[in-house]
């Protein structure tokens, strides 16, 4: 790893003792991925968790369900930017399938050649079994985490339906 990391900045071990992180740290491997390269793909099966410590990536998602196709999006992509960020703040990918080893819910693809530390599921609940008090916080972190993410997925869907159902009543109201 090229770049010194500020561990206690990492949202998973934010209020954690040093000890502890340095506990943590252990299951982390430094994995350096070039441009271009998608580290997680939206509807493959993953069980790794990535902190991006330098570079910038994209987060996207399919506007569509698998085997679906809408005329009007035929001609552009329908893929829709839902962040690109970079190494400030330390963003975490792929804690939901670290948690359940199910499909991925977007695609990240690396804009400009990054560094990540790395664990997987094997790694993350050995380290919760061996210390129970460590992985308990850890797990915290990420229900936290994922309890923000749903929060705003709720928000959305509202103003998604909310903006669907005013284009219908405009759309009776013309006929």
């Amino acid at each position: 790893m090229k770049h010194d990391i500020a561990w206690e900045a990492i949202s998973l071990f934010h209020g954690l003792p040093a000890p502890m992180i340095e506990r943590a740290k252990t299951i982390f491997e430094p994995r350096s991925v070039p441009a271009g390269q998608e580290i997680i793909r939206e509807g493959e099966q993953g069980d790794e968790m990535f902190v991006l410590v330098h570079g910038r990536v994209r987060v996207t998602k399919s506007m569509l369900l698998p085997g679906m196709s809408l005329p009007i999006l035929e001609a552009g992509s329908s893929r829709k930017v839902l962040a690109t960020l970079d190494e400030h703040d330390y963003p975490l990918f792929g804690e939901i399938a670290l948690i359940d080893r199910d499909i991925r819910s977007a695609t990240i693809q690396v804009l400009d050649d990054a560094e990540f530390l790395v664990t997987d599921r094997d790694r993350f609940f050995r380290l919760t079994e061996q210390e129970p008090e460590l992985g308990a916080r850890l797990i915290m972190a990420i229900a936290r985490r994922m309890a923000g993410t749903v929060r705003k997925g709720n928000s959305e869907l509202i103003k998604v339906s909310t903006a669907l159902a005013l284009a219908l009543s405009r759309t009776k109201a013309t006929r």
